[in-house]
């Protein structure tokens, strides 16, 4: 090699006979594997157009997109898509999918006296509660009293002696809580077919509450007047009105029914109470 370099240690040698030297360093192994050169694509011509090496997809032609992809699929990572909106995000409208305040149970003062001062705000607060407790002891209450509200029973009850009497008065107001506790399911039932959302609980509780709440009105006075008196008939008459429009409305809130469907559900209901109480008075 001495032969080869001039006095001031050049190499003159040809560059066809010049060692080649090792990109990675001295005597280092090449990579095993050989790399690709990112190229800027032609113009007019965007990436994924140009030919691939190794029979690579096409995104793996972006080298973005490429570490994207292996960060998405490495343990720990998760990939996230996105999906348009063409409407803008705008909410869209569900069926039974109506916002429901929440809020503690009502206790049973607020809850009686809600039922005929704020009923709107009291069946839509008291749609997922059940109320068995104030429902079964004031619908038993009215039966006690139901019967002394009809001319022929009364007299019958009053006649009896008392061993027999407390029976048949015991036996009326277990009649009136099962008969409420049916139609109460019949008019759930039916909400639910109408496609309401509601719970069988509160509807059969609140349903028994409203029906004797309503009719206590026109019982107080059939007690003393007799339930062929003129003004417990008009009673009779107001308070079913009531009762109808406030198992309309009960239903209404809690199956989120408009209010046509909520009457169509009630209509078991009303007839079956207009029948047995109404009309056997009037």
């Amino acid at each position: 090699m001495a032969g080869f370099r001039n006095g001031r240690g050049r190499d003159n040698r040809p560059p066809q006979q010049q060692p080649q030297q090792a990109p990675y360093g001295y005597n280092a192994a090449p990579p095993p594997y050989p790399q690709q050169q990112w190229q800027q694509p032609p113009q007019g011509q965007p990436y994924g157009q140009q030919g691939q090496a190794y029979g690579e997809p096409e995104y793996f032609g972006d080298p973005q997109h490429h570490q994207q992809h292996a960060a998405a699929n490495n343990p720990g990572h998760t990939q996230m898509f996105s999906v348009d909106d063409p409407y803008g995000g705008a909410a869209t409208y569900d069926a039974g999918a109506a916002p429901v305040p929440t809020g503690p149970r009502l206790p049973w003062k607020q809850l009686l006296s809600g039922i005929v001062l704020r009923p709107a705000d009291t069946f839509l607060r008291m749609r997922d509660h059940a109320v068995w407790g104030p429902a079964l002891i004031v619908t038993f209450l009215y039966g006690l009293l139901a019967i002394f509200g009809f001319d022929k029973a009364r007299e019958e009850a009053l006649n009896a002696t008392i061993s027999s009497t407390v029976p048949y008065v015991l036996m009326t107001a277990l009649g009136f809580v099962v008969g409420g506790l049916i139609l109460g399911a019949v008019t759930h039932t039916l909400a639910r077919q109408l496609g309401g959302d509601g719970a069988w609980q509160p509807t059969v509780g609140l349903s028994m509450l409203i029906m004797s709440i309503t009719d206590a009105p026109r019982l107080l006075f059939a007690l003393f007047l007799g339930g062929e008196n003129g003004l417990v008939q008009v009673l009779g008459w107001a308070t079913w009105l009531a009762l109808g429009a406030l198992l309309t409305l009960m239903v209404s809130r809690s199956h989120d029914l408009p209010w046509p469907k909520a009457l169509g559900a009630s209509a078991i209901q009303l007839v079956a109470l207009l029948s047995l109480i109404k009309l056997g008075t009037l």
